[in-house]
């Protein structure tokens, strides 16, 4: 089976996780605390509502004017809770290291320029949210030097596209390294993690267990389609907090394009 060759179109960084230092702060009503900043369970929730709501009602539109009738199923996007922590905390994380490098961070990619391959309509915050962190990964990315491409580097990002579907499975370091190039986007990847981690090391970051494993957002062209995936950042094995774990929420499973071969 020959892979087909998958080519960076933006890997979005990465989000540190330290222990719940001051237990004063501790909240199961909390996904994060981020410094003196804090990110509700609340307002995930509200952010994840939103775009399913709003997903819904543009399927629903398309379908009835060529007459079909969708399934529950076909009516629910492929998004998550834990897709919302990750891009609220990395978009408070990259907003600290550009300001500590004093760049100017434009306002330059929309919610209209990634709603088709987010797969969802611009108005939702989760779109909204995705085009501002995408204006921070350009402007950090161009100015921290690319990490270094080890194999353990590779492999991170391989096994969380691979998790997606988007990639075959099985593959052994020397074939992803084949099919990731020169890895330019593993290496982005890579130092804005490194970046951020650093910042949050200064800033003390504190989440809810429940939204454990971190990932990093980020994307990859496959052709004429992007691959969205999460680059895990700290697993579940991380510090043990005094946040109390809610059961979890069912989710979604996203549908998934085909593995590159």
């Amino acid at each position: 089976m020959r892979a087909r060759r998958l080519i960076a179109a933006a890997s979005v960084a990465a989000l540190g996780v330290l222990s719940l230092t001051a237990c004063g702060k501790a909240s199961p009503d909390v996904a994060a605390y981020i410094g003196d900043s804090r990110y509700s369970v609340a307002r995930v929730d509200a952010i994840y509502t939103d775009a399913q709501t709003r997903y819904a009602e543009a399927v629903r539109q398309s379908a009835a004017q060529s007459g079909q009738t969708l399934s529950p199923e076909q009516l629910r996007a492929g998004l998550t809770r834990q897709d919302v922590v990750n891009l609220l905390v990395s978009i408070d994380l990259g907003k600290r290291v550009a300001a500590e490098k004093n760049l100017q961070v434009p306002d330059q990619i929309t919610p209209d320029q990634l709603a088709q391959q987010l797969q969802m309509p611009p108005q939702a915050e989760f779109a909204k949210l995705w085009g501002e962190w995408a204006d921070l990964f350009v402007v950090l990315s161009q100015q921290l030097p690319p990490a270094d491409l080890s194999d353990e580097s590779v492999m991170a990002v391989y096994h969380a596209i691979e998790k997606t579907g988007g990639i075959d499975k099985g593959l052994s370091v020397a074939q992803v390294r084949q099919l990731f190039g020169d890895g330019g986007f593993v290496r982005t990847s890579s130092a804005l993690s490194a970046a951020l981690g650093e910042q949050a090391d200064k800033v003390d970051v504190e989440v809810n267990p429940r939204y454990r494993p971190l990932g990093v957002p980020a994307w990859v062209n496959k052709g004429q389609e992007l691959v969205f995936y999460a680059l895990p950042y700290i697993d579940a094995s991380g510090p043990v907090t005094d946040v109390s774990t809610p059961e979890p929420v069912a989710s979604p499973t996203p549908e998934q394009g085909p593995a590159a071969s």
